[in-house]
């Protein structure tokens, strides 16, 4: 059953919330996509099939939760995964998807202590500044710094804008210039075909971060959306791997 709460900031954030024992096991999604997606549904019936306590919602400007996606930033994003996650308690297994990789990364340095064990689907931590802005040639920049926002292209549907904010927020919430420790089972899953996030993202986080059980797997010919059944078994695996069962 949908259900809603109120950030501290005013934030209305969607979310679905499958009681069973823990560590809950809590997906964050991709850069404007929701908590309906097929990675999401797939892994929430899984843990409900084990008994897991899941716990999967949508960002604010994101899905069935309230403002406006363009208002967004990553700070507010992270504010809502952190919020979200407080519906629950105890240790937690945390799945984070592209940017919810990046948001998952930040929680995890956040509250280490709840960590039980971290997977990411296609991470794309520090994207704004590493793919967004240095990607940015000098007359979109200067439109940014002109109007505050550019478009980009998407294979998904219609142009992302891109703004100002977005951009100078995310120079605040960088996990790939200062050390980062994941204390914790941790697994990255990435495919050699995706479009969207390069290998060497991957590669450079799994060499970034210091852990004593990180391990990357790359799938080959794999895309950015991760989805089929091979890759959906994958996910499962990887979770269980971490300490869910």
């Amino acid at each position: 059953m949908l259900k809603t709460f109120m950030t501290h900031q005013g934030r209305r954030i969607a979310y679905h919330l499958t009681d069973g024992v823990g560590p809950a096991i809590v997906f964050l999604g991709g850069f404007n996509s929701d908590m309906g997606g097929t990675k999401a549904v797939h892994l929430e019936a899984w843990a409900r099939a084990q008994g897991r306590a899941f716990l999967r919602f949508d960002y604010s400007g994101h899905g069935e939760s309230s403002e406006a996606f363009t208002d967004g930033c990553i700070g507010d994003w992270f504010e809502d995964a952190c919020a979200a996650i407080g519906l629950v308690s105890g240790q937690l297994i945390l799945v984070g998807s592209s940017m919810g990789g990046w948001i998952s990364l930040l929680v995890a340095r956040t509250m280490p202590d709840r960590i039980a064990g971290l997977l990411t689907i296609a991470a794309a931590p520090d994207f704004t500044e590493d793919s967004m802005w240095a990607g940015f040639d000098a007359d979109q920049k200067a439109q940014l710094a002109a109007e505050g926002q550019v478009a980009l292209p998407s294979d998904y549907g219609d142009p992302y804008i891109i703004t100002k904010r977005l951009i100078e927020d995310g120079r605040d919430h960088l996990v790939l210039r200062d050390p980062l420790s994941l204390p914790f089972p941790v697994r990255f899953l990435q495919g050699t075909a995706d479009a969207d996030v390069d290998m060497a993202v991957a590669l450079r986080l799994l060499d970034h971060a210091q852990g004593p059980d990180m391990r990357l797997t790359l799938v080959d010919g794999a895309d950015h959306r991760f989805s089929d059944e091979a890759c959906l078994n994958l996910i499962t695996t990887a979770v269980a791997d971490v300490g869910c069962v």
